[in-house]
């Protein structure tokens, strides 16, 4: 089922729907949700993970990890409760087929 969070259409698990309308102000106020602020660190693995994903690349915490932007232990430290679902969607981007 789809809802709306901050005027932006999302489905049901809460990923935005079309990447193409993901703002910083949209991943601010969702990060806040899982009581994260957002720094420089998280804004890089952001951006990667938007790259990639528009890349077609099929993205996994160890991908992650190997980026050269953080380490697994890390970004298990930025993005607390579930890394790669989490980051994804702040990221606005689909939830990776790696999550269950």
């Amino acid at each position: 089922m789809e809802t709306i969070v901050m005027n932006l259409p999302v489905n049901a698990e809460g990923y935005l729907l079309d990447p193409n309308t993901w703002t910083r102000e949209w991943a601010q106020e969702i990060a806040q949700g899982y009581g994260i602020t957002l720094t420089d660190k998280h804004w890089a693995v952001i951006e990667w993970l938007r790259k990639k994903q528009s890349e077609g690349v099929a993205l996994t915490i160890r991908k992650v990890g190997t980026s050269g932007i953080t380490d697994i232990k890390e970004f298990y430290q930025l993005f607390p409760g579930g890394p790669l679902k989490v980051s994804s969607k702040i990221a606005g981007i689909p939830k990776p087929v790696s999550c269950i």
